[in-house]
């Protein structure tokens, strides 16, 4: 039997795991005590985790070891099943919520709760609102988004896939970076990357006039290299991002725009909703705080203190 060789998940499909190595990718399995040691999460291997393989006689490996993770962006696993994670990537440089304008409509909920399990999981954040070729010229509503999350402290990128207006910034942005595109179906994160990688040619869907929403065209997490440099993990989309682990009284202090002031509440342990000497609702009506961010905190705070029996939407 060889020896084991080191590399980078680059797909992750469920049972088996590609797992490139110097450029050559094998597709592996994991062993048995992968699934024993960490029944707690979806799955034990993630796109981006780097892991020891052991070559087959058939060309195909065995993932026999998992190396330590610089960070992970995680949300809660969707369905019933209480206290499991969905680790959606791992050893990232940043995630990026991606959103549109228009079809399916900006959703702030969404956006939020991205955000705050990125801050919770030490993995920083910004925000790619794509379509903007959709607006009209008085439609304000880019404007107003850009305001809100710029003006809390994140990196906000605007762009069109069809038009490539700003795809340019998107592509500087990602440059030498590991990233993540992360956001509901139909807002064009793999339009996105084919603009800033052609070659690639990746299939994608469209927006159903019923709903609204997007139609999933993406089926697994894969990584892919940029011809720029860095890497770029692009992700089925999601109808939720639960809140996991997220205690109610730090809720406040994993969003930017919220956090000073929550540190001069006249009571320690305060979650801002009822309180007397409350500085993060004297913010809010004084409108230092958007209520449109008081309102997803609220929200979020209601899902912290349910726990598992949140919806995560």
């Amino acid at each position: 039997m060889s020896e084991p060789h080191t590399g980078i998940v680059v797909r992750a499909t469920g049972s088996w795991f590609d797992v490139d190595v110097s450029g050559r990718v094998w597709p592996s399995r994991l062993v048995g005590r992968f699934r024993l040691h960490e029944e707690k999460t979806t799955s034990p291997i993630v796109v981006g985790d780097r892991v020891d393989i052991q070559v087959q006689d058939d060309d195909t490996a065995t993932i026999i070891h998992r190396h330590d993770r610089e960070n992970a962006l995680t949300r809660r696993a969707a369905g019933r099943r209480v206290g499991h994670s969905h680790i959606i990537a791992a050893n990232i440089d940043r995630a990026w919520c991606v959103q549109s304008v228009g079809a399916p409509r900006f959703n702030p909920g969404f956006v939020d709760r991205f955000l705050v399990m990125c801050a919770s999981y030490e993995v920083e954040a910004g925000l790619i609102i794509n379509k903007i070729d959709h607006l009209e010229a008085d439609d304000d509503r880019l404007s107003y988004w850009c305001d809100v999350y710029q003006d809390a402290g994140y990196p906000v990128i605007t762009c069109s896939a069809v038009t490539r207006q700003g795809v340019s910034d998107v592509r500087e942005a990602l440059t030498n970076q590991v990233s993540v595109f992360s956001g509901p179906s139909g807002v064009g994160k793999t339009s996105i990357l084919n603009q800033i990688a052609p070659s690639l040619n990746l299939r994608t869907g469209e927006v159903s006039e019923r709903t609204n929403k997007g139609k999933h065209t993406t089926t697994y997490a894969e990584l892919f290299r940029l011809p720029t440099g860095g890497f770029l993990v692009d992700t089925p989309g999601l109808r939720e991002f639960g809140l996991l682990d997220i205690e109610a009284d730090q809720l406040a202090f994993l969003m930017p725009d919220l956090a000073p002031y929550a540190a001069d509440c006249k009571f320690s342990g305060c979650t801002h909703d009822h309180e007397p000497g409350c500085a993060v609702k004297a913010a809010v009506d004084t409108g230092d705080i958007p209520s449109v961010r008081y309102d997803s905190y609220l929200n979020m705070l209601v899902s912290a203190r349910l726990g598992d029996r949140d919806v995560g939407r």
